[in-house]
Formats: C-alpha cells, structure tokens, sequence
C-alpha cells in the first residue's frame, strides 16, 4: 500500500461533540500541536482558548458555521462567521441549506455561501453539502454552486445527519470542482486505508476525529 509520509498535513483534528469540555478542547490542541496537523475544528465557543492554546504552532483554527443542519438565516450564517473571524478563527466550515437545494434555489444556496464567503473576509472557506441526504445530481449541483460562490473547499458531511465520506462522491464532486476549490472528506473516516483510499480519490483535506488512530496505522504499514 501506498505511503503518504505527511498525512498528517491533510488532517482536520476535530472535536464537535455537543458535551465538549474546555478540557476536551485543550485536549485536542495539545494533540493538533504534536502531530502537527493541518488544522482543529471545533465548535464556535471554542475558538478563543484553540487560538490561545495553538499560538506559534502554526495549526490553523477552525470552527463550524449553521452547524449542524445549516437551516440558520443567511445574516445569522454571516454574522457567526465574522463574530468568529474576530477571535482568530482561521477557517470556516458552513452547512448549506439543503432543503433549499433540494427544491432547486440553486440562488439560495450561492447567495448564502458567498455571505459567508464575504465574511470569513479572505479565510478559509469548507462548504458541507451533506452528500449523505442527495442524489448524485444534487451533490454535483452543489459542487458547482459552491465552486461559483467562492468556496475554498467542498466538504461531504458534517457526520451529524446521515452518510459517511466515500470514494466515488469524492471522484464526482472532483469532477464537478473549478475556480481552484478542493475536497474535504468528512465523516467515517477512522482507518489509515480509508483516508488514503479519499486521499487518492481527490480529497486535500480529512475531517476526523481518529488522526491519531490514522497516523499510528500510517507508521505501522
């Protein structure tokens, strides 16, 4: 099996449990900070203490926007998002309203990621379009809607609602990316093989709560 010697650089380090604690959080960071990995998502409340926990290590922060079920107002989306920047955060992980995409208000869905595009004021924006709960025509709708909003990347799920990240939607939203957007898988991922089968596919970046689990199966192949 093939070997990514830096996987850690592709790793999201992420806790988004509704009963995380200041202790969980702290945590997590000391754990980003020792396997140097891209970045920690975690929720808003926690921005502060990841910034302060993670200064000088280079892990960048990141937390969620409309989380979990992306049903907030467009204004609350982006008034979370810039009331976040403002603590530090580095990157922006928003759900999309998919019922709206659902009903095929293609414009909703572009007008309330580029708020949040807007106001994440340069960051790093993830657009979650919950691949779990669309058909393949949807999820490649909302890869290009995305895409022509100005997200940074396209994210499959949030792991809240139902799906887990797999190989060929990351092979069908690569094949509908442009603007210089990339993928992130999310949610599932617990397994070295399973994040280098993503990796493969097209995914620059893994959301999971098993990095560590992925760097130690990673050392032992």
């Amino acid at each position: 099996m093939e070997i990514i010697k830096n996987i850690n650089r592709f790793i999201d380090h992420t806790n988004l449990k509704p009963f995380a604690t200041k202790g969980d959080i702290e945590k997590l960071c000391m754990e980003a900070k020792e396997y140097k990995f891209a970045s920690v998502c975690v929720h808003p409340a926690y921005v502060p203490l990841a910034k302060k926990t993670l200064s000088g290590t280079g892990v960048f922060v990141g937390t969620v926007i409309g989380f979990p079920f992306g049903m907030n107002t467009t204004a609350i989306k982006a008034r979370e998002t810039a009331d976040a920047l403002d603590m530090g955060c580095d990157e922006f992980d928003m759900v999309i309203n998919v019922g709206a995409l659902k009903d095929g208000f293609g414009d909703y869905v572009c007008d309330d990621i580029s708020a949040v595009v807007d106001a994440a004021g340069g960051r790093t924006v993830k657009v979650i379009i919950e691949t779990g709960l669309l058909t393949d025509e949807q999820k490649a709708a909302a890869t290009r809607i995305a895409c022509g909003a100005g997200a940074n990347y396209v994210k499959t799920c949030t792991g809240i609602s139902q799906g887990v990240a797999t190989v060929e939607d990351v092979l069908l939203m690569k094949a509908n990316l442009s603007n210089n957007a990339a993928i992130k898988a999310s949610s599932g991922i617990k397994t070295y093989e399973a994040a280098l089968q993503l990796i493969q596919a097209g995914a620059a970046r893994i959301g999971t709560s098993s990095g560590i689990a992925i760097i130690e199966g990673a050392k032992g192949e």
